[in-house]
């Protein structure tokens, strides 16, 4: 066990370039209790057992290795998604989510094409955290991650969650009229002891805010934190959107990308222009990249075409670019 320390002291050496004192003073503990095993032909569980006396006998302000272990401890999750808060849905005339108050509208039988395009792409790839961006603000991302999540949790039993990881400029609880709830912020600063996830019973989704903008987030995503949360959000959800800054010009969204299976690439005529796209798509690691997609489009043969095949409770209404 000694032998790991010294390892683990001279990789942290080599990472800091100072030395490391606290890995020291365990490694000389651990050949102190090895030579005592040696000498008295006791078993393996002797070690911990004079390293926590040795430990425990100095004073209190030189345990720096249980100082040094602690600020390594992954955060803890206790939650049953069953059991997480229940929020009342009261989407606004103005929030554009066709997948809830539009379902026979074209664009949600977009939506619910897209679906269906990334279940049959996760049966050839890895595929369960989709982070949908654009290049620049007022592109459609937020709508567009909203109504896709919204789509997704209509398949049972599987759980969707759309998390809001754009932590500069909150929308999902308006778009949901959820009210102020505590969200993802909160849960980064410490500032509440639960995860802030909602279960949106009416919808089957499980949502995950952003919660109040704070001044600094891109310091509270690189607290370390990250990605053990989606580690373990994972492990709970067969589907994470999350709905992501754009990539230009934050540096947020490389970070959520790390953390993504895969990106959409939201685009919007009249508002995308060619050369930001290229560069955006130019800063996305392309194994990542499932694709791009148009937002509002206002396409008159696609829309012809499903007022004359669609259901019939759609036709006769009026184009919807909202999608």
């Amino acid at each position: 066990m000694s032998h790991i320390f010294d390892a683990l002291q001279r990789s942290e050496s080599e990472r800091t370039g100072t030395e490391v004192s606290s890995f020291s003073l365990a490694t000389e503990l651990l050949q102190a209790a090895e030579e005592k095993i040696r000498t008295a032909g006791t078993n393996g569980p002797a070690v911990a057992t004079e390293v926590d006396r040795a430990i425990s006998d100095r004073p209190a302000s030189d345990h720096s290795i249980s100082d040094h272990s602690s600020a390594d401890q992954k955060p803890s999750f206790p939650v049953d998604l069953e059991h997480c808060p229940c929020l009342t849905v009261a989407v606004p005339t103005d929030s554009r989510l066709v997948s809830i108050d539009k379902e026979d509208s074209l664009g949600a039988e977009k939506f619910r094409f897209l679906a269906v395009r990334l279940r049959h792409l996760r049966q050839s790839r890895p595929l369960k955290k989709v982070l949908i961006t654009s290049t620049i603000p007022q592109e459609g991302k937020s709508t567009v991650a909203a109504n896709l999540a919204c789509t997704l949790a209509r398949r049972k039993p599987q759980k969707t969650l759309l998390l809001e990881g754009d932590l500069r400029r909150p929308t999902l609880a308006g778009r949901f009229g959820l009210g102020r709830v505590a969200g993802l912020s909160e849960w980064f600063r410490g500032e509440s002891t639960a995860m802030n996830i909602y279960r949106l019973e009416s919808l089957g989704l499980w949502v995950m805010p952003a919660g109040n903008a704070p001044e600094n987030p891109l310091e509270l995503m690189q607290s370390g934190k990250l990605p053990a949360l989606m580690e373990q959000l994972s492990a709970w959800f067969d589907w994470i959107v999350i709905d992501s800054p754009p990539v230009l010009p934050l540096g947020d969204t490389s970070i959520w990308a790390r953390q993504a299976d895969g990106i959409l690439m939201v685009t919007r005529p009249g508002i995308t222009e060619k050369q930001q796209l290229q560069r955006g798509l130019e800063s996305l690691e392309k194994s990542k990249l499932l694709g791009a997609l148009v937002n509002s489009s206002t396409n008159a043969a696609h829309s012809d075409y499903y007022q004359r095949y669609g259901p019939p409770a759609s036709r006769g209404e009026s184009r919807d670019s909202s999608k």
